[in-house]
């Protein structure tokens, strides 16, 4: 299991809400079935790895650090500014993970993955694959104060993260002919719908829907329906109900009636599509935070995995995303106060509506944004 401060920070929250505030932070601070060893800390300061990413990511890290060194938060960055457009060369890229290794907890941009045959893989994915954090968590809620399409939406993504067609091997077995290959297994079947069920219990949400292809891919996606299935029969007693859906309808449904979902889980193809369409039904990728889980490692990045390229070095991209997942990595470390003040800030700034980014309608800059929230604290 999670450190005893993170379930301890699950019961504290509920001096961080306002009463119409998301629970993204609730919702991620009980995250369930995994063990932890916390953090590299040295003299009560945490150490933790940096990743900017590519795109916008460093303008929006240097968001993060400005604020933290403005509440002095016990935390010291160890960067490594890893890039998905080096061609492949390992070297930052090892020395990145050998960094992630050591202190547990990493905060990241995302990273290019450059597309052609004989370019290197994702190292996004890599990262995932190495650490095994096997779970992808995304809240998509609602935020007061920002307009969007639909109201009141509130539902969890819980996506597998290591296996699927994200595994990465596939080759040309005749000119003109490529053969990929989709890994399924019980294992990761299960410990990911675990992981679902688990944490709907432990945030009060009554419902989780597995999100599948297995009316074509009847092994691969029925072995994944099938399991969450059995593993929902265990948690009945608690209340929490079960359904399914195929992905393509569930597309259909995220965008005319997303206040149906509470908690989703699919594999993980499906699980990237879903988690782009709930971003936009709450403003965009600027503003959904993400967290990935496993046994060991936490690494917490934006939730909708976007580089931005076309907007890079112009201070215009919104850092709400990364702010709120940064908060997240503190509430992980137990930093429960440093955590609420920062969520607070920027939910006022946001539901005040003065300072925004173009995304959210307004044409603040980066810089304005984060020193709006800096204002707050």
């Amino acid at each position: 299991m999670f450190r005893a401060s993170i379930h301890k920070s699950a019961t504290s929250l509920n001096a961080f809400q306002k009463s119409t505030l998301p629970t993204i932070s609730r919702s991620y601070a009980a995250a369930p079935v995994v063990a932890s060893r916390g953090s590299t800390k040295y003299g009560g300061v945490h150490t933790v790895t940096l990743i900017p990413g590519d795109g916008i990511g460093p303008e929006l890290a240097d968001s993060v650090k400005e604020i933290f060194k403005h509440l002095n938060v016990p935390v010291e960055f160890d960067q490594y500014d890893v890039s998905g457009e080096t061609g492949g060369d390992e070297t930052v890229f090892k020395a990145a993970m050998d960094s992630l290794k050591r202190n547990k907890v990493g905060l990241k941009g995302i990273l290019s993955t450059t597309m052609g045959p004989g370019e290197h893989n994702s190292w996004n994915i890599a990262m995932r694959q190495s650490l095994d954090i096997y779970a992808s968590v995304v809240v998509c809620k609602s935020l007061p104060g920002l307009k969007t399409r639909h109201d009141n939406v509130d539902f969890a993504i819980i996506r597998e993260n290591t296996e699927g067609e994200y595994s990465g091997l596939e080759h040309q077995s005749y000119p003109g002919v490529i053969e990929s290959l989709k890994i399924s297994t019980r294992k990761g079947s299960e410990r990911i719908a675990r992981f679902a069920f688990d944490f709907a219990l432990k945030n009060g949400r009554k419902k989780v829907t597995c999100v599948h292809k297995a009316n074509i891919m009847k092994l691969g996606d029925g072995l994944f329906l099938r399991t969450c299935a059995e593993v929902a029969k265990e948690y009945e007693a608690a209340g929490i109900k079960f359904d399914q859906m195929i992905v393509d309808n569930t597309s259909m449904q995220l965008v005319a009636n997303p206040q149906q979902f509470d908690v989703v889980v699919t594999p993980n193809l499906y699980g990237n599509i879903v988690g782009n369409i709930g971003a936009a039904l709450v403003g965009g990728p600027g503003v959904v935070p993400g967290c990935n889980m496993g046994r060991e490692f936490a690494l917490f990045e934006p939730g909708c995995r976007h580089v931005a390229k076309d907007i890079m070095g112009q201070n215009v991209a919104n850092p709400t995303a990364i702010i709120l997942s940064a908060s997240l990595m503190l509430r992980h470390l137990g930093l429960d106060s440093h955590a609420n003040a920062i969520a607070t800030a920027v939910y006022d700034v946001i539901a005040e509506g003065s300072v925004r980014t173009g995304d959210m309608g307004g044409s603040a800059k980066t810089s304005d944004f984060t020193a709006a929230v800096l204002a707050r604290l």
